[in-house]
């Protein structure tokens, strides 16, 4: 033991001299907001094409693959990761279903890197592969096959199921580029659509005629460019038209008597083929969107008689138009949310017909329509959910196949019975079940056979509140082996988020059974500025009240103190990308409280978001520092602005990626910077870059193993597990 130690403590030292002798330039910069100066000593590394940022964060990063790549659970958890995908034999995801009953997802088996698209007759029909990505040739870039990875980040089939529209990006980016297909022949049409996004926003809603479709258009994809993100335009587009002549249908551009924003997203919400009218939103990070309405027959005819239909102040969530009416969520005096209707000819959205009212204890997720009734999901503290049906008049609660943590509903359509439902939470495998209206009774449609995972079956979930320093009550999900001793001596690793709404909803979840089967517990501190407890919940952590967010993270981890599960230097806390000022703000507060912290793709330089590409639309819910009172609240967000100099921090490891729009890279780049300076313990802090990706998604499975690996591997060796410490020629 005493041999373990010195060479540890030799490891240490060793890592703390070589940051402490490769510092990143400095230039500092000066600026003044409403008689407040600034000095950001960090501005030069901004420029991601200056020859002296690029090296110092090529020779950070270089270091942390060095020390990271050797720690032994990084190889142990993608080991585990790949067993486990070869005893289920593949994963299917995106699944869309057709009126006509046909089946299209993807699937990818345990030997393959990236998912294929398939498709099926039926639930029982025989599978048929229809598109590899590996085949794809961007029309940027002819030569990219041979040097580029791309993935279907997306896919949307036609209302009759002949053609499919396949959306594919590439490392990470936040951009993509969409190919028709003819189902029946596999033929790919030779037009390329360019310049979208690669998630739901904006991507392409098929006409009834099956031969066109709206979607939003980028008309700038480099992100280097301030003009980037602005003035994205619906485009109108017809098969064997030139995609380059595209018809610009509703934007800024095409309708300035609707004084839109630069830097909203207009977009198409889903409609039906026989639907009167066509609705627009103006996006954003907001909850809440202004929308407008035109009448087809205006459209088809060329007429632009776009009229507001409502504004963020009517409060309409998630919304599905039905012929002349819409249905949709109200958040109007209704925290919680409650099921609406209001004509379309005549609509009133502060007073409309309502369906479900608010529920007191639950928080209304979403609803589907159908022939038999409004299907709906509530969740209780964002981990209990519940399922329901609402048909003439009546709200019937429908028991589930067995408590779940989360359910999500498909269905066909309007003009059809069919209801599924997805059961998932954090030991259960999602299981997918279709619902019997008539027996009421729910049968098991898995397209992935049930896997068993036996070494996870002591695992034991907990889900309890605990009190924050103004009284709130704070979900908190504890995750751990059922032979746990609560002696204080145990490694925590606590996830939060907390912006936008955002439910952290349970799911299968093998990474956190994967830790607590090692010893350890994972917490999940469902923190304010979430969406757990409904919208007064998200705005208890929004601008001014963001401090909330952190400090809920402060008490969850001094609870799991208090109560023995764990000590300070037992705990390890992560964050993503918003989740950035989560865990940035808490190290930077209550540096003493914790032993480890991993900030991934993370925001923590909220006063110069705003020049960023994402930036812009980040407004809504971080606020701006053209006002004075929303710049106070984005510096006291700001985790870069928060280190102290001779502070001594947790051990940190930051990530970034070289292609992430939403977080630029430059924003962890600053932070590990100013960190490593000012920081006086002998603690490491890595900065780990990311070349072949971006902000998370978009990349292989192994390469999101071996990232995912890494800071668990991160955590278990600075919580000191002793099964997984470097061993004696890791410092060579």
């Amino acid at each position: 033991m005493k041999k373990i130690n010195f060479i540890l403590f030799v490891f240490i030292c060793v890592i703390a001299t070589a940051q402490k002798t490769n510092l990143a330039p400095s230039k500092p910069v000066t600026d003044e907001y409403f008689g407040t100066k600034i000095v950001d000593e960090y501005r030069n590394l901004e420029n991601l094409k200056d020859p002296a940022t690029v090296n110092w964060m090529k020779s950070q990063a270089d270091y942390a693959d060095s020390i990271l790549d050797k720690l032994p659970y990084k190889q142990y958890f993608i080991n585990e990761r790949l067993k486990f995908d070869k005893r289920s034999g593949y994963k299917v995801s995106n699944l869309k279903i057709t009126g006509n009953d046909l089946y299209f997802y993807l699937k990818q088996t345990a030997d393959e890197k990236i998912e294929k698209l398939y498709c099926r007759k039926g639930f029982k029909g025989k599978e048929e592969i229809l598109y590899d990505p590996s085949t794809f040739i961007s029309r940027f870039d002819p030569a990219s096959r041979q040097k580029h990875n791309f993935t279907i980040n997306y896919i949307n089939p036609s209302w009759d199921g002949r053609k499919i529209a396949i959306s594919l990006s590439e490392n990470g980016k936040e951009t993509s580029e969409v190919i028709i297909m003819d189902v029946k022949t596999k033929h790919i049409y030779p037009h390329v659509i360019t310049n979208l996004e690669p998630t739901n926003i904006g991507q392409v809603k098929w006409l009834e005629d099956n031969n066109s479709f709206f979607y939003t258009y980028f008309p700038l994809i480099d992100s280097d460019s301030p003009e980037y993100n602005k003035n994205t335009e619906v485009t109108f587009y017809r098969l064997g038209e030139d995609p380059k002549k595209h018809k610009n249908v509703f934007s800024k551009v095409n309708n300035p008597e609707l004084n839109i924003d630069e830097s909203r997203f207009p977009g198409i919400v889903q409609f039906n083929q026989d639907d009167p009218y066509f609705i627009g939103n103006l996006g954003d990070v907001d909850d809440y969107t202004d929308t407008f309405i035109i009448d087809r027959k205006d459209f088809e005819q060329g007429i632009k008689s776009w009229k507001p239909l409502y504004y963020k102040a009517d409060k309409v969530y998630e919304k599905k138009p039905l012929g002349k009416e819409l249905y949709f969520m109200s958040g109007y005096n209704s925290p919680n949310f409650k099921l609406c209707k209001t004509n379309l000819e005549k609509p009133d959205f502060k007073n409309p017909e309502i369906l479900v009212p608010e529920k007191k204890d639950e928080v209304i997720q979403s609803f589907e329509l159908t022939k038999d009734g409004m299907y709906y999901t509530t969740t209780k503290n964002g981990v209990d959910s519940r399922f329901y049906l609402y048909k003439n008049g009546k709200d019937t609660p429908i028991k589930l196949p067995f408590v779940a943590g989360s359910v999500e509903i498909q269905t066909k359509g309007k003009d059809y019975p069919h209801v599924w439902v997805y059961c998932s939470g954090w030991a259960n495998e999602t299981r997918r079940y279709k619902y019997n209206i008539k027996t009421n009774q729910f049968n098991e449609e898995n397209l992935i056979p049930p896997t068993k995972y036996p070494e996870f079956e002591g695992a034991v979930i907990r889900e309890i509140s605990i009190k924050s320093r103004d009284g709130e009550d704070i979900p908190l999900t504890l995750i751990y082996d059922k032979n746990l001793k609560r002696n204080g001596n145990t490694p925590v690793l606590i996830e939060a988020y907390g912006s936008y709404g955002t439910i952290h909803t349970p799911f299968f979840a093998k990474s956190y059974l994967m830790w607590a089967k090692k010893g350890g517990i994972i917490a999940i501190a469902h923190v304010r500025g979430g969406g757990e407890k409904g919208d007064r919940w998200h705005k208890a952590g929004y601008k001014q009240t963001k401090p909330n967010t952190w400090k809920d993270l402060i008490d969850c981890t001094e609870y799991l103190i208090k109560e023995k599960y764990t000590s300070k230097h037992k705990v390890a806390i992560w964050g993503s990308s918003a989740g950035g000022i989560t865990i940035g703000r808490a190290i930077t507060e209550r540096p003493d409280l914790f032993k480890a912290a991993i900030i991934s793709v993370g925001s923590t330089n909220t006063i110069r978001d705003e020049v960023t590409p994402n930036g812009p639309g980040n407004v809504p819910e971080f606020g701006t520092v053209t006002k004075p009172d929303e710049f106070k609240a984005l510096l006291e967000m700001d985790a870069f602005h928060h280190i102290r100099k001779g502070e001594k921090y947790p051990a940190t490891l930051i990530t970034a990626g070289i292609n992430d729009s939403r977080v630029v890279s430059w924003i962890p780049t600053k932070f590990a910077a100013k960190l490593i300076v000012n920081d006086v313990s002998d603690n490491p802090i890595f900065l780990k870059i990311d070349y072949e990706g971006g902000h998370g998604g978009g990349v292989d499975l192994l390469h999101t193993y071996a990232n995912l690996g890494e800071i668990f591997a991160f955590a278990f060796w600075q919580l000191g597990h002793p099964d997984y410490q470097p061993k004696e020629n890791t410092k060579k």
